[in-house]
């Protein structure tokens, strides 16, 4: 039987998603737990997509499979009995034996938590990237408004990214908002995103909201495809992969 489950975690202890020698990972640990329950037995997972070191998820989705007969809300139990704290099991499916966590993907969703103050909040240090200049929240909007569509985003990938084949995207949404609490909220879906894209992008809209760079830089880069005429790429702690839609299930 393949079930697709949907988790939440808190990514600041971790070394990311994948498993890495030597290393603390999400998938580390979540396969620990199922191993644990088969008896032995190795039970792999596939997300929807790695997460980095320190970047957090309101929504990461993972198929398994496995033949032990666990009705689907004993499942969310008997794997957050066993999981650490930062770790959170929201729920378990079952799904057709041909649903592919990853590939099946039609939409993913980001936030990106930037705290504009010109004081830190300690409370804060792990889940947002501080700023403490004032950012021009109209600016950093307008610049949004030119990543939506269909683009070719060479230039938001990372230099190190593996990727060799298109890198050509589609963006459905791209807001800033400010909160009550002097929070920028960037949210983002897409079809897909590069290595580091959105890092990137919030690392370029910090620099328009500084006004070190127009909105425009945003548009002449999908144009050009030079990664130098961006920002610097945003720190993992303020990202959260809030949201996969999927095709089917």
């Amino acid at each position: 039987m393949r079930y697709l489950a949907l988790m939440s975690y808190d990514g600041t202890n971790y070394h990311g998603y994948q498993i890495q020698p030597d290393q603390r990972t999400i998938q580390q640990e979540v396969e620990a737990v199922l191993k644990r329950m088969h008896k032995g037995q190795t039970i792999k997972i596939v997300a929807s997509g790695r997460t980095d070191a320190g970047v957090h998820a309101l929504g990461q989705a993972f198929h398994f499979d496995s033949d032990l007969d666990i009705p689907e809300i004993r499942w969310v139990r008997a794997l957050n009995a066993q999981l650490p704290e930062d770790i959170v099991v929201l729920s378990v499916i079952g799904v057709s034996g041909d649903f592919h966590a990853r590939f099946d993907v039609a939409e993913k969703w980001y936030d990106y938590h930037i705290y504009n103050s010109a004081i830190a909040d300690p409370f804060k240090r792990h889940y947002s990237a501080h700023v403490s200049h004032p950012l021009n929240i109209g600016a950093m909007q307008k610049a949004c408004e030119y990543l939506v569509g269909t683009h070719d985003f060479t230039a938001f990938c990372a230099t190190n990214s593996n990727v060799t084949d298109s890198k050509v995207r589609t963006i459905y949404q791209a807001t800033c908002k400010k909160t009550a609490d002097n929070m920028i909220v960037f949210s983002v879906s897409g079809n897909g995103f590069l290595y580091n894209m959105v890092r990137i992008i919030v690392g370029t809209l910090i620099d328009i909201g500084y006004g070190r760079k127009s909105p425009t830089v945003i548009k002449e880069a999908l144009v050009t495809l030079d990664r130098n005429t961006l920002g610097k790429t945003a720190p993992a702690k303020g990202l959260y992969l809030k949201k996969v839609v999927y095709n089917k299930n």
